[in-house]
């Protein structure tokens, strides 16, 4: 769940701003038939299989253009929901309802799909110790929402942004001009309470960076046969990453090559939405 305090400082912010970019400064339609002030309700009806996730959000919307608003459900984000289920009612005023629902539901689409991809792939990896990451590919302006949703769905959030740690990729190799000398700048640079993950495409960047003394080594893009060589030549001397061309298909075989962690961008710029609707609004008398 997202708590109340995090919502207020960290989400309100975005809400608001795609509550502006779908009202500019009036809903026409919602007006030209609600004239006057009248409280409602709607159900929210799932419409397909998967996992729900969004509902502290999808509340949120309505609650900030109606603080009277209120949405009642039996749920809760990580629960499975199957086509058909009423997932909850939302009351309030009826023209809040109106307006709201569309930035409401695909918050609440956006995220229920992430979390239930995220949950197919980790059902993928049941028995064995590899952890499943997620990435920074997500949508401009939905990475909280979308990294949230990836919890949701039991899989791990990777770094949330660049302040957030050290990952030299290939082009700051290049900039360094070495695996060896990104290390040693990094280390040099970096508060010492921060790990040292380097990406590396090839056996011999693997063994410069082992040596070098990096913390994690990301093995990008490496066949199979070359990911178990790599796990091989570390022997336990820094944590493991694979990445690249991660497919669910592929999950368990890179798994039970021994890697710690398998990053896999797909989980949020590859998800398709979960179809939720809201229906059966009706105004009190």
């Amino acid at each position: 769940m997202i708590n109340g305090v995090t919502m207020k400082i960290s989400v309100d912010d975005y809400l608001l701003n795609t509550l502006k970019e779908d009202i500019t400064y009036e809903d026409v339609s919602a007006n030209a038939v609600m004239p006057e002030d009248k409280q409602g309700r709607a159900d929210l009806i799932c419409k397909q299989d998967g996992i729900i996730c969004g509902l502290d959000v999808f509340r949120r919307v309505f609650e900030l253009l109606d603080p009277r608003s209120r949405f009642e459900s039996d749920y809760k984000d990580g629960d499975r929901v199957s086509k058909g289920d009423k997932i909850g009612v939302i009351y309030g005023d009826v023209k809040a309802i109106l307006s709201g629902e569309r930035t409401a539901l695909n918050y609440l689409q956006r995220m229920s799909g992430i979390a239930t991809i995220t949950r197919e792939y980790v059902d993928e990896l049941s028995g064995c110790s590899a952890t499943l990451l997620d990435t920074r590919k997500t949508t401009p302006n939905m990475r909280p929402f979308e990294k949230y949703a990836v919890k949701v769905g039991g899989a791990t959030n990777h770094r949330y942004n660049l302040s957030d740690g050290v990952l030299l990729k290939d082009n700051h190799i290049g900039a360094a001009g070495s695996v060896t000398r990104a290390i040693e700048m990094a280390k040099e640079y970096a508060p010492f309470v921060r790990k040292i993950e380097i990406e590396t495409e090839t056996l011999d960047q693997v063994k410069e960076a082992v040596e070098a003394g990096a913390d994690i080594i990301m093995l990008d893009n490496m066949d199979n046969d070359t990911v178990k060589k790599a796990v091989e030549l570390i022997a336990g001397r820094a944590q493991t990453e694979c990445s690249g061309n991660v497919t669910k298909e592929r999950l368990r075989e890179i798994a039970e090559l021994g890697v710690d962690y398998i990053s896999c961008g797909a989980l949020t710029h590859s998800a398709p939405i979960m179809d939720v609707s809201l229906k059966n609004l009706v105004a009190d008398d």
